[in-house]
């Protein structure tokens, strides 16, 4: 049975068409008032963007969400979990001033910041879910802990997962250090033939996995954690894994940790997707690059792998930018995210989650 989509494209003349009352429109015309009940502490789940990033959801959009949340007689907060590799967000101090940075300040969204697993990613809680890769998997306490989710993220490219959306913010947003751990889960190596030894993986390595002797790095197996820190900066692409199946079978364990998060709240999650400055890197990244197709519109639904689906499909309609890192398959209709990056199969996200009844790829787009 397909899913309902709703969307909204861009496109305003009038205050009562502008980027702010669509937002509002699409939260009620997605039902999400039904999914919150008076006095909920509602967690709004988001990625505040690594510092020297600026693709993250805008601040003012956020708002809006957070106004509806309170409308409905709920108590909303913003969150996060902090990131397995070092940066800006690696412990809760760090994380919430990285966010209040970027604007993520409660003058701003009217909503207080909650890193959902602690000082130093310690708060923990186990949920079973017997699937292919993982009986039970570990998620931060206080995202499980609310009693409804507004899920809203920022659909871009991803060097390891092919495209980020619902379910990656989930997944690895849903997760504290060890959880992310448990999906990553996977090794890397150095190809000493393109290493020039300029050394930047071993500066972001935090496990000191790397070291660089006679010019050319060297990552220790045993203390490599699989964060694919090293593989964001590698100026010459050095860094290298078993892209089949090792990268596959990651997919398959971060989308089984999705289902992990959307199985603790049931009927009580909305998803929305913003289709926007659709970088081809993560937020996580200290940088954005130039945005590979035009600006989109805005997705919601109670499906994450539907509204997943739905983005993935858009931007793929779209004509893309010859002036961004897309190497190819600029034409209408060819897959930017192959054109990104053609050894990385994003919809392995999609199959798995369909597969182990996290919802569903066939979904119905309603145009508002």
């Amino acid at each position: 049975m397909s899913s309902k989509v709703y969307f909204v494209n861009l496109r305003a003349r009038t205050n009562q068409s502008n980027k702010i009352s669509k937002i509002r429109n699409l939260f009620e015309q997605a039902g999400f008032g039904d999914l919150i009940q008076p006095d909920d502490l509602t967690a709004i789940k988001l990625h505040f963007g690594e510092r020297g990033s600026d693709g993250f959801i805008s601040p003012v959009f956020v708002r809006q969400v957070v106004d509806k949340v309170k409308e409905k007689g709920a108590k909303p907060f913003l969150t996060d979990t902090n990131t397995l590799y070092s940066g800006s967000r690696h412990n809760a101090v760090d994380h919430i001033l990285t966010a209040l940075e970027h604007g993520f300040d409660y003058t701003v969204t009217g909503a207080p910041l909650i890193i959902a697993d602690g000082l130093r990613s310690a708060n923990i809680t186990e949920v079973p879910i017997n699937k292919k890769h993982f009986s039970k998997v570990k998620l931060a306490k206080d995202i499980v802990s609310a009693d409804s989710v507004i899920v809203l993220s920022h659909f871009k490219g991803h060097e390891m997962a092919g495209f980020g959306g619902a379910i990656k913010n989930l997944a690895m947003g849903g997760a504290p250090a060890v959880g992310k751990k448990e999906q990553h889960a996977t090794k890397f190596f150095v190809d000493h033939a393109k290493c020039v030894g300029c050394g930047k993986c071993s500066v972001v390595c935090p496990e000191k996995a790397v070291a660089v002797n006679e010019k050319k790095a060297t990552i220790a197996s045993a203390k490599c954690i699989g964060c694919g820190e090293c593989l964001t900066v590698c100026p010459v692409k050095a860094i290298g894994m078993d892209w089949e199946t090792d990268l596959a079978d990651m997919l398959e364990r971060m989308t089984e940790y999705g289902y992990g998060f959307a199985k603790t709240h049931e009927s009580r999650i909305g998803y929305i997707n913003f289709l926007v400055n659709i970088t081809p890197d993560c937020d996580c990244v200290p940088w954005s690059d130039a945005p590979i197709v035009p600006d989109i519109g805005f997705l919601a639904s109670t499906d994450p792998v539907a509204i997943d689906q739905a983005s993935y499909d858009l931007v793929n309609t779209q004509f893309g930018f010859s002036a961004s890192l897309l190497s190819c398959n600029h034409e209408a209709g060819a897959d930017k995210f192959q054109g990104l990056r053609s050894h990385v199969d994003g919809t392995v996200q999609l199959r798995h989650g369909e597969e182990i009844g996290m919802g569903s790829r066939d979904y119905e787009l309603i145009p508002l």
